[in-house]
C-alpha cells in the first residue's frame, strides 16, 4: 500500500495529460498524505462527449454511505481484487468511476535492514506516474456542500522482484503469502482506456510494472 507521493506541478499534469482550464489554477499539497488534498484526472462528468478533466478531492474516498465527510477508517488504498465485493468501492467500480491519479514520485517502507527504511519511486524514463484509482463524489446532505475523494488501487505483489522487498514482513507467513502491496501504474497509451472502457477492459489493465520501469532507491532524509 502507499501513505505518502508526490504530485507534480498543475503545469505538468496539465501538459503531459492534455487537460485545458477554463477557470483559475486548482490547488493541492506537494506532498499527499491520506486525507490530503491531492489531484486526479478523471472523465469529464458533464462532458457531452469523452474529455478528461482535472478534479482535487480527498485521498480517502468517501463512500455513498458515510454519515459525514470525516472517516474514522482508511479508504486511501483499495484492494484491486476486492473491487467488485468491497462495499466502500463495488459501486464506484461498477460505474466505471476510474481515475488516474499524478505522482512524481511515491514513497514505501523497506524494512530489510531490521528498521525502516524510506524508499521513493520514480519512473526511470523521467515520466511522472499515472496510477490507477477510484472516484467517488459525495454530497453532505445536512449543508449541500459537495466532496470529491479519490482511492489508489493496490495489487499483490508478493512475486514482483521490487515491490516485494516493501513493507514490513510478518514472520508468521511464509514469503508467497505476505500479501505486499503494490500501486498500478497506467501507461500513457491506456489512459483513454482507463477512463472510459468497461469494466472488463480496465481490469485487463490491472497489472503490476516490469522492474525496468522503476528507478527505486532510499529516499533522501530531510
Amino acid at each position: 500500500m502507499c501513505n505518502r507521493y508526490e504530485t507534480p506541478e498543475v503545469w505538468e499534469v496539465e501538459r503531459y495529460w492534455h487537460i485545458g482550464r477554463d477557470d483559475g489554477a486548482p490547488r493541492w499539497v506537494k506532498a499527499v498524505f491520506p486525507r490530503a488534498p491531492g489531484p486526479f484526472i478523471r472523465r469529464a462528468r458533464h462532458a457531452t462527449g469523452y474529455e478528461r478533466e482535472l478534479v482535487v478531492g480527498q485521498w480517502g474516498l468517501i463512500p455513498w454511505f458515510a454519515k459525514g465527510a470525516k472517516l474514522t477508517y482508511a479508504t486511501n488504498n483499495a484492494r484491486s481484487e476486492e473491487l467488485e465485493s468491497k462495499a466502500s468501492y463495488k459501486d464506484p467500480w461498477r460505474r466505471g468511476q476510474r481515475c488516474i491519479i499524478p505522482a512524481r514520485s511515491f514513497d514505501e517502507p523497506n524494512w530489510e535492514s531490521g528498521k525502516n527504511q524510506w524508499w521513493s519511486f520514480r519512473r526511470a524514463d523521467g515520466d511522472p506516474w499515472g496510477l490507477a484509482g477510484l472516484w467517488n463524489t459525495w454530497v453532505d446532505k445536512a449543508t449541500g456542500e459537495v466532496h470529491e475523494s479519490y482511492t489508489m488501487l493496490t495489487l499483490n505483489a508478493d512475486q514482483h522482484p521490487l515491490m516485494s522487498r516493501m513493507h514490513k514482513p510478518d514472520p508468521k507467513l511464509p514469503p508467497d503469502q505476505q500479501d505486499k502491496r503494490s500501486v498500478i501504474a497506467i501507461e500513457k497509451g491506456d489512459i483513454d482506456l482507463w477512463l472510459s472502457g468497461t469494466v472488463e477492459q480496465a481490469t485487463r489493465l490491472l497489472s503490476l510494472s516490469p522492474v525496468e520501469i522503476f528507478d527505486a532507491g532510499p529516499a533522501a532524509s530531510t
